[in-house]
C-alpha cells in the first residue's frame, strides 16, 4: 500500500480547503435567503422589482402569469437571486480567504481593496439599472406602444429580461477591476490603454448595443457609464500598481 506524496497530500488540502470554503459561501447565501423569505417575503420582493414596469402600464393594469406554477416559481427565483447578489461579498471573502495563503504581504493588499470593489461596483450596477435605467427605458416603451395594443406583460419573461439587464450592468460596472488586473499583470499599461482610448468608446457603445433592448434610451444609459468607469480605472490603477509592489521590484 503506497502512501501519499507531499504534493498529493497538498492537493488534498487544496481540494479540503475549497470545499469548505464552498460550503461556508453556500451557507452564507442559505441564510440570507430564509432571512428574505420570512421579510419581506417572495411575492412583496417581486412587487418591488416589478414595480418600474407597473408605473408605465395603464393605470389598474396588471402583469399576467402564463404558466400554473409561475405565481409561486418565479418570485422564489427572484428571491435567490437577490440572495446571491447580496451574498456577493461574503461569497468573494471566501474566495480571497482560499487563494490569500498563497499571497505575499504586497499582493494581499491588493486583493482585499479589490474583492471590496468589485462587490460595491456590481451592486452599483445593479442598483444604477433598477433606479435609472428600467424606469426610463419601460416609460420611452410604453410612449411608442400603439394604442390598438394592451401591454400585459407576462411574469417570467419580465424576470427573465430584468435578471439579464441587471446582469449585464453589473458586469460593465466592474470595468475598473478589469482595467487594474490588466495593468497590474504587466498585460497593458495605462499610457496605452489611453492611446487606445477612442477604441474603448466605440467598443462600450457596441457592447451596449448588444446587451440592452435596441432603443437609445438604454444604449446610453450603459455606455456612457462605461467609458466614465472606464476613466476612473485609469485613473486608480496606478494607485493600486505602487500598493501591491514588493519591495524588491520598486528598487
Amino acid at each position: 500500500m503506497t502512501t501519499p506524496t507531499q504534493g498529493e497530500e497538498t492537493f488534498i488540502s487544496h481540494l479540503i480547503e475549497l470545499r469548505d470554503r464552498l460550503v461556508k459561501a453556500s451557507i452564507g447565501i442559505a441564510l440570507v435567503c430564509i432571512g428574505l423569505m420570512i421579510w419581506p417575503g417572495p411575492s412583496h420582493i417581486y412587487d418591488i422589482i416589478a414595480e418600474p414596469m407597473i408605473r408605465s402600464l395603464p393605470v389598474g393594469s396588471k402583469m399576467i402569469a402564463t404558466g400554473v406554477i409561475s405565481p409561486f416559481l418565479v418570485p422564489m427565483k427572484v428571491t435567490l437571486v437577490i440572495s446571491i447578489i447580496l451574498s456577493l461579498p461574503w461569497v468573494l471573502y471566501q474566495l480571497w480567504a482560499f487563494v490569500a495563503p498563497g499571497l505575499y504581504a504586497h499582493e494581499k493588499r491588493l486583493i482585499a481593496p479589490l474583492v471590496i470593489s468589485s462587490s460595491v461596483l456590481f451592486m452599483s450596477g445593479v442598483a444604477f439599472c433598477y433606479f435609472l435605467v428600467f424606469g426610463r427605458v419601460f416609460q420611452f416603451i410604453a410612449e411608442f406602444s400603439p394604442q390598438s395594443i394592451a401591454v400585459t406583460p407576462d411574469i417570467e419573461n419580465y424576470l427573465d429580461f430584468v435578471m439579464s439587464m441587471c446582469l449585464a450592468f453589473g458586469a460593465t460596472f466592474e470595468v475598473p477591476v478589469v482595467v487594474v488586473i490588466l495593468v497590474r499583470m504587466g498585460l497593458v499599461t495605462v499610457a496605452k490603454l489611453k492611446e487606445i482610448r477612442p477604441y474603448a468608446i466605440v467598443g462600450a457603445f457596441v457592447i451596449a448595443a448588444i446587451v440592452t433592448p435596441p432603443d437609445a434610451v438604454s444604449m446610453f444609459s450603459l455606455a456612457i457609464p462605461m467609458c466614465l468607469l472606464f476613466e476612473l480605472g485609469l485613473l486608480v490603477a496606478p494607485l493600486f500598481v505602487r500598493m501591491s509592489t514588493a519591495p524588491e521590484e520598486k528598487a
